[in-house]
């Protein structure tokens, strides 16, 4: 089953010279799958990103996500449908200084209202399995940079959103943190079945996703999937970024 379609989709930024970010692009993405998107700045994985995420309407074309039509629901629904369907990771994790690890993770479902033995329940495996339970009641600049990230990816699965969206969740990592992130995702998707789409300038967070699209000039370029070994599935990766052009400054190529 597609968890999101996204179905000849066109973006026109409006304004002295009309800029078209994307052009007739469609794609799709199974339910419990994991999908990097990949391409030079400026190609539209951002454009992208932001109307699958509501963030952004699409000029034509439609967005439809676990069966509902979001940009069609009125401004209160939509906010609910992004309460109940999606989760977020950025590159800057946009967590609450004020507040500890473990009140980070669980406002989403403080928000909506669920009694304190589920948060406890889902806040412990969650913790466990990222590893973060020993910091739960620090605060966040008493952690690393790593820490705080796996926490930003707690809130965002925390309250079991259909689709997980990621923007360079990676970017401002080093390659160890980096790992330890796409392990936690990797690790997410296998169990909890969480469907992910992850935007990437990195071909090794690409390569921990089960198959990579690459985008041009708005346009979809290529598509390559995963096999059973994660560093010819990475050669692959960087096979086709070197096809697809840019600047090679512009993706990263630590081997794996």
């Amino acid at each position: 089953m597609d968890m999101l379609q996204v179905q000849k989709v066109n973006k026109v930024y409006s304004g002295r010279k009309a800029f078209r970010a994307l052009t007739d692009l469609s794609l799709s993405i199974r339910e419990g799958e994991f999908v990097g998107i990949m391409g030079p700045s400026g190609s539209g994985k951002t454009t992208l990103l932001n109307v699958i995420s509501t963030i952004d309407r699409p000029s034509s074309g439609q967005i439809i996500i676990n069966g509902i039509h979001p940009h069609k629901l009125r401004s209160n629904q939509l906010a609910a449908f992004r309460r109940k369907e999606l989760g977020f990771v950025f590159q800057e994790f946009h967590l609450i200084d004020t507040l500890t690890i473990r009140e980070n993770i669980l406002l989403p479902l403080t928000l909506a209202g669920v009694s304190i033995k589920e948060m406890e329940q889902r806040l412990e495996r969650l913790a466990v399995r990222l590893g973060i339970q020993d910091i739960q009641d620090n605060r966040i600049d008493e952690v690393s940079r790593g820490q705080q990230q796996r926490t930003a990816i707690a809130r965002a699965v925390i309250h079991r959103p259909s689709l997980l969206l990621a923007d360079e969740p990676t970017g401002n990592l080093d390659s160890k943190a980096s790992r330890q992130v796409m392990e936690t995702f990797q690790s997410i998707n296998e169990k909890e079945r969480t469907t992910m789409m992850m935007v990437t300038h990195d071909p090794v967070a690409a390569s921990y996703c089960n198959r990579v699209i690459f985008i041009k000039d708005g346009m979809l370029y290529n598509e390559i999937h995963a096999g059973d070994n994660r560093s010819a599935f990475y050669q692959k990766i960087i096979n086709a970024l070197s096809l697809l052009g840019g600047d090679a400054n512009e993706f990263s190529t630590i081997r794996v």
